[in-house]
């Protein structure tokens, strides 16, 4: 099966993160088995996921690790001129479908391959490793790094496939999705000095959000290796209130923290905690049942720094040749890899420009040079002793 007749398959599993992957992840199974390929389930806690490990190779420390995830965003009121879920050709040298670019495009690469590793006398193991639901705050992939961590040999490099026009990336910034509910007192809106507006009180915390972006600017806290240099915090939804004539009782908005690998994410919440424990104080001199609370939606996904990659980032540039590497401001689960000791870096077909969008699609071109990277990795762990 080419990279292309088996991107058709995957596409056409509609693995939206809010749904099971596990047909996916069945039809994998079924390849690998094909092959005599071990494989092992994790499951997510309520087995409708799961992610997916194989090692073609041998039983031993120093593989890599091809990392991707099944997962793909909505289409849900997207204006797409084919079935989403359906890989189109329309002989423009592109392939249209979701995940045909982010990335199930990687994932087919390598199971293209599949046939030809395990004829191979490979020195060094080749891991797959499928993820669920990194769409939604990489949340499939911790336990299937702890279970490979723990009851496998040591790899020596993790290669992320995300969509980067098969240039290594060696930094990303890391991740973190919050929900603020500020919660004051009603009254009627001719009485302002009865009640606590609580959509007042949450305008002043977001502007204060994106005061904070300033202060890291103003204090040198930035890295020109990444497009926005600083830390972002970004507020995307905001609701509360009930009539213009009401003090609103309640109002929540949802924001985000994407920060360098240089500043850690308890570090910049602290600055916002602060001001919000500041203005709590305040609302509870009017109304002591006032509050404002923050929680965490997702585990921070880590950012991956550039630090301990040299040997995988000379594994890319001899299966690639010699190619620049950069820093992106998207999250990916190459943070998690690193955070267990693993060297990472992320390189795949196609381009991030393409993720999420309308007519979501890969360049043949790409594709075919995912497929070159995933033949001369083989070789080259035909050659590792």
């Amino acid at each position: 099966m080419t990279a292309a007749e088996m991107l058709d398959r995957l596409v056409g599993f509609a693995t939206v993160s809010r749904d099971s992957n596990l047909d996916l992840i069945a039809f994998v199974e079924g390849l690998l088995d094909e092959h005599g390929v071990p494989h092992w389930r994790v499951e997510s806690d309520d087995g409708k996921k799961a992610n997916l490990l194989a090692r073609i190779g041998p039983d031993v420390a120093g593989g890599v690790v091809l990392s991707g995830h099944t997962d793909v965003v909505p289409v849900d009121g997207q204006p797409w001129s084919t079935d989403p879920f359906s890989l189109v050709d329309k002989g423009d040298g592109r392939l249209y479908g979701r995940g045909s670019c982010d990335m199930k495009g990687f994932i087919a690469c390598a199971l293209a391959e599949l046939p030809r590793w395990v004829t191979l006398e490979l020195n060094k193991p080749i891991w797959l490793a499928l993820s669920y639901d990194e769409e939604v705050g990489c949340i499939g992939a911790p336990r299937m790094i702890e279970k490979l961590m723990a009851e496998h040999p040591r790899p020596a490099a993790v290669i992320v496939g995300e969509p980067t026009l098969m240039h290594p990336v060696v930094a990303h910034k890391g991740a973190t999705n919050l929900r603020t509910t500020v919660t004051g007192r009603a009254s009627h809106s001719s009485q302002v000095n009865q009640g606590v507006s609580a959509i007042h009180v949450a305008a002043r915390l977001v502007t204060k959000i994106e005061d904070v972006m300033a202060e890291l600017q103003a204090e040198g806290r930035v890295d020109e290796a990444f497009n926005v240099v600083h830390s972002s915090l970004h507020v995307g939804k905001i609701s509360g209130g009930t009539a213009i004539n009401i003090m609103a009782r309640e109002c929540t908005f949802e924001w985000e923290i994407r920060h360098l690998p240089s500043d850690r994410f308890e570090e910049l919440i602290g600055r916002v905690d602060a001001y919000a424990q500041a203005l709590e104080t305040e609302m509870r001199r009017r109304a002591p049942e006032a509050s404002i609370v923050t929680e965490a939606l997702n585990d921070t996904v880590p950012a991956l720094a550039d630090d301990n990659n040299a040997e995988v980032l000379a594994l890319c540039r001899d299966l690639l040749g010699e190619r620049p590497s950069g820093a992106v401001a998207y999250a990916t689960e190459a943070g998690q890899f690193q955070r267990q000791g693993l060297p990472t870096v992320i390189c795949g077909p196609g381009s991030i420009a393409q993720a999420h969008q309308p007519d979501e699609y890969i360049e043949r071109e790409q594709l075919e040079a995912g497929v070159r990277f995933m033949a001369a990795l083989g070789e080259r762990l035909c050659r590792t002793g």
